[in-house]
């Protein structure tokens, strides 16, 4: 499974292309995006619940995360009735298409044996996470293929005390690929945009962004662990906005897992990418070499950067927010390379 591309927030564009739209609303009074069912006016979800103006998962009125079971915990179903569930299409989604019992029973025991026993993956500093309500983690990017995004989720869900689940922004190119966009949906990215960033943010939720972009995961193997350019402080100004929390996130590991030593530029504009990877195993040996080599990682969560101590207006000096863009890169920065010399070596 290729996981969901994470970039810095950018204005918003459509991630479903000439696709319809749902024409139900939330209870919040706003539209539902999921895509409308072939024939139907709704969405599977709207279309069960006789298109009521309100989504199920918000009908409610509670804004908090879907509550989501510890991974050790008993299923609620069997995984027969699950099957059952799926073909029959009783199960939810929210107005971003976060699919809570997929999540659970399906991605994340996926996840499990990479984070586990391929990457044998240390985290430290998890319990920094806020245990409640909203947060901003931003983190290095890097590794060709954005598995560091996935780790990151699977590591705040299994190992945090209140098991949250973080809700990773995602490209508009990955969100509108076949299988990957419906399964990056599926498990809780949303668009890359601010509108949809500030809404996950209001309801209380974890947000994940990666301020390097496609320049963090498609850098050279000579680059590795230096980070890029954090775009123009976007994430800031998000932060300033919502009045929330930053949790710089350091992740060792992905550099190592697919080294790229080459970009094949002409083969990346020819297919509309931003990067075409050459790795000591891609395209050489072919579909063999979109495996990741069993380097061992490191997460490190770093302590919370309050933002609710500026000014409503913070968000527009724009001193303010590069000061403020330099001072979490230099903090990832720094912990990227003192975790380095935590982990040792890269494959032993």
């Amino acid at each position: 499974m290729t996981p969901a591309e994470v970039i810095p927030l950018e204005p918003r564009r459509g991630a479903d292309g000439e696709r319809d739209r749902c024409r139900a609303t939330t209870a919040e009074g706003r539209p539902c995006r999921n895509a409308a069912a072939p024939g139907s006016a709704y969405c599977g979800v709207h279309a069960r619940a006789g298109a009521r103006e309100e989504h199920p998962s918000t009908a409610s009125g509670d804004r908090a995360r879907p509550t989501v079971a510890p991974p050790d915990a008993p299923a609620g179903r069997s995984f027969v009735d699950f099957l059952r569930a799926r073909a029959s299409g009783a199960y939810e989604v929210d107005d971003f298409g976060f699919d809570p019992e997929l999540f659970e029973t399906v991605l994340m025991p996926l996840a499990r044996p990479l984070f586990e026993r391929y990457f044998r993956t240390r985290t430290l500093g998890v319990d920094r996470v806020p245990v409640a309500g909203p947060a901003l983690l931003v983190a290095n990017h890097s590794g060709t293929v954005a598995l560091d995004a996935v780790m990151v989720q699977y590591a705040v869900w299994s190992q945090h005390p209140a098991r949250r689940v973080v809700r990773n922004v995602a490209a508009n190119l990955a969100i509108a690929m076949p299988f990957v966009g419906p399964i990056a949906r599926r498990g809780g990215a949303a668009v890359a945009c601010d509108e949809d960033a500030e809404e996950l943010l209001s309801r209380g939720e974890l947000v994940g962004v990666f301020p390097e972009g496609y320049k963090g995961v498609g850098k050279g193997w000579r680059e590795r662990y230096r980070l890029q350019r954090f775009g123009r402080g976007g994430f800031i100004e998000l932060a300033l906005r919502a009045r929330v929390p930053i949790v710089p996130v350091a992740i060792v590991g992905a550099e190592e897992a697919y080294p790229m030593i080459a970009d094949a530029r002409v083969a990346a504009r020819v297919l509309g990418l931003p990067y075409f990877p050459i790795t000591p195993t891609f395209p050489l040996l072919g579909p063999l070499g979109l495996l990741p080599l069993p380097s061992r990682w490191v997460i490190e969560f770093g302590a919370p950067i309050a933002m609710d101590d500026y000014g409503d207006d913070a968000h527009e000096d724009a001193m303010l927010v590069l000061e403020l863009t330099d001072r979490v890169r230099d903090t990832i920065q720094d912990m990227l390379l003192r975790n380095l010399s935590v982990r040792g070596g890269a494959f032993l």
